[in-house]
């Protein structure tokens, strides 16, 4: 019978629209810095929904030859440039270690729109034949974990998720399972998403998950009683995960402790987190029952938080249910007021967030936040905090009823 291991955190990347180093977008989200502006990936004159929350500052050469970006999309540039700032932040000398016990687990929500809808006017120009011979493995959502894999010779595990807007968390939970159970000593996990195109945002504007407010201040604006739909956003949080016996062996710096892992479904609607929040609840409870805490013990909560009318409704009700009174004490933030929703990529950067968070006793604000709504009557922190963190959950609800939840330490011997 193996021995149940445990699982730190010794680094992290992020690509985000408000940052593309773990620094600055930390810094901005303490500011309450606002990455929602007026959308210019693509022409919105026929559009409803004019904002979005883009990565105008990436550059995948900074991360990539030439060569190899133009052979991947921007969802897989992304994994890959977060990819190399958690390796560099782990300092993970991959010439010293046994690759084979380095894996790889990176989801996308939705893979290359981009390449469905150029590839797509091809068809529609009456030209099937000058569709790209690399159009498939382009466009198909685990080529992100793929080359991440391929550019740091990684041949452990490859794995990715795909639980929609709870493919991030599920990546990092999978991941942590792989180390607990030996299948691996390193996982380089997190999630990946790149879809503000006409395709991605006629979609779910179709589906009235998209605002059409037009000031970016009150857009994404999760828990606040004028919220009216969440905004897109696209980046990638990526996190170097080890067990506890290989970070210390070669003298790692741990950020903190990943103790728990919540994964359940719903079973409900498509698109609808249940009612009465019981998924989600027991995905929390599951996480805390495993890190060995009473949901007293958590302080802080980074919600799903999407700023549509049911999700901050329906995971209200279900933090109620996993904390009982004690959700009256806990601080809850959505880092989607700042970043948008990031989809695939949301869960890894929220876990990201909660790993800040108990390193630095700091919570940063739900940004915009201002007209209370009676149905939600807990903290949803409208101001920056510096509070003792000594554990956080991430929680993340995808459509097809998945909920995942990650619990965060502070590192203890």
């Amino acid at each position: 019978m193996k021995e149940k291991r445990r699982v730190v955190v010794t680094g992290m990347g992020v690509v985000s629209p408000i940052g593309n180093t773990v620094d600055e977008f930390w810094n901005h989200l303490m500011e309450g810095y606002c990455g929602i502006k007026e959308t210019t990936a693509f022409d919105t004159t026929d559009y409803k929904w004019k904002l979005s929350a883009q990565d105008d500052d990436f550059d995948p050469q900074n991360y990539m030859d030439r060569k190899s970006a133009r052979r991947m999309e921007r969802f897989s540039q992304f994994a890959v440039a977060a990819a190399a700032q958690a390796i560099e932040d782990a300092g993970l000398d991959l010439e010293k270690e046994d690759r084979t016990r380095v894996g790889v687990s990176v989801g996308s929500g939705i893979g290359s729109l981009q390449a469905a809808e150029r590839e797509s006017k091809r068809i529609f120009e009456g030209k099937p034949g000058r569709i790209s011979p690399l159009f498939v493995p382009v466009m198909i959502s685990n080529m992100a974990a793929g080359n991440v894999a391929i550019q740091f010779g990684l041949k452990g595990k490859c794995t990715n998720v795909v639980t929609a807007c709870a493919t991030g968390t599920h990546s990092i939970g999978e991941a942590m399972r792989y180390i607990q159970w030996g299948d691996a000593d390193v996982m380089v996990c997190g999630g990946t998403e790149a879809a503000i195109t006409p395709l991605g945002i006629g979609g779910f504007g179709a589906l009235t998950a998209l605002t059409t407010s037009q000031d970016p201040k009150r857009a994404s604006i999760p828990f606040d009683k004028e919220r009216s739909g969440f905004v897109m956003g696209e980046g990638a949080g990526v996190l170097v995960l080890e067990s506890y016996e290989h970070a210390v062996s070669r003298g790692a710096r741990i950020l903190a402790e990943l103790g728990g892992y919540g994964a359940t479904c719903d079973a409900f609607h498509i698109t609808s987190p249940a009612e009465d929040g019981e998924g989600a609840a027991r995905a929390m409870s599951l996480a805390i029952e495993e890190a060995g805490l009473s949901p007293r013990d958590i302080d802080y909560v980074n919600a799903h938080g999407t700023s549509t009318h049911h999700n901050d409704l329906f995971e209200t009700i279900a933090i109620k249910r996993a904390f009982g009174e004690h959700a009256y004490k806990l601080h809850i933030n959505s880092t989607k007021s700042m970043t948008g929703h990031m989809l695939g990529a949301a869960g890894a950067i929220e876990c990201i967030v909660c790993v800040k968070s108990v390193t630095e006793d700091r919570i940063h604000p739900t940004a915009g936040y201002q007209i209370r709504d009676e149905e939600l009557d807990l903290d949803y922190t409208p101001r920056a905090l510096e509070t003792p963190v000594r554990a956080a959950i991430s929680n993340s609800l995808g459509f097809g009823g998945h909920n995942g939840t990650l619990l965060i330490q502070k590192w203890e011997e």
